[in-house]
């Protein structure tokens, strides 16, 4: 097995009396991998599987060779989970604070960690953000804030769930171009569609099961008709 993959082997996983998945078994090693679905399709709790943060009931995760039980605390060096929303993830007032805090996390000193912030900031263009307070940064600029966090401490996947939703027509486009600036793999969840049909891999998930899986504009064509069709279906029905 490459140590660069992300298997979920025969994993089941139960939520409540929700069997959420069932005897899943994935390979993810793809640079650009697209979730997409319907609510409550699976789409989150996969990225909680592939993160650590839930452990199956049956079946085995294994993300970059690590078992996501038995190696639960070194994951957070290889993967990097973005929540839907940016203030359910910050933690400090300022930009450069949150930056460098990704960076103590794994062993820097404070001080260190703080320069590296500020010069990580400027090579993006960024500097002016450094003293920034993030209860002042828009929506997108807090989800960018989010992002900014997770790949300077460079894991080699970054899980990234619904980071298009709330956002403007231009933060949209701004975050997806960060998306391109670095070397992860990446894991995209979204209902925006148009921000993975590029993507070389799509998976459509529908209860906790894989529909289809293939190259993006395919998958997500297939998925967009099938809509289509159950919103004619339901008008139907009422007519």
């Amino acid at each position: 097995m490459s140590t660069h993959s992300i298997r979920l082997d025969a994993v089941t996983l139960v939520r409540g009396n929700q069997h959420v998945f069932e005897g899943l078994t994935l390979s993810l090693q793809e640079a650009r991998i697209g979730l997409i679905g319907d609510n409550g399709a699976g789409k989150s709790s996969l990225f909680r599987l592939i993160s650590g943060l839930d452990q199956p009931q049956h079946g085995r995760v294994t993300v970059h060779g690590l078992d996501t039980q038995a190696d639960r605390k070194q994951l957070s060096k290889h993967v990097g989970l973005m929540f839907q929303n940016p203030d359910d993830q910050i933690i400090f007032p300022t930009v450069a604070e949150e930056l460098a805090f990704s960076l103590t996390a794994r062993g820097e000193t404070r001080q260190a960690a703080r320069q590296q912030a500020r010069d990580f900031l400027a090579r993006r263009g960024l500097e002016a953000w450094a003293a920034r307070a993030v209860g002042e940064l828009s929506q997108g600029q807090r989800q960018q804030v989010c992002l900014l966090a997770l790949q300077i401490s460079e894991p080699a996947t970054l899980l990234l769930d619904e980071p298009f939703a709330s956002l403007d027509l231009l933060s949209q486009a701004r975050l997806a171009a960060q998306l391109e600036d670095g070397g992860h793999q990446i894991v995209v969840s979204t209902h925006l569609l148009e921000h993975v049909y590029d993507f070389e891999r799509v998976l459509w998930l529908d209860q906790g099961k894989v529909r289809a899986d293939g190259p993006g504009r395919e998958v997500c064509e297939a998925y967009a008709e099938n809509v289509r069709e159950r919103v004619a279906l339901e008008r139907d029905r009422r007519a």
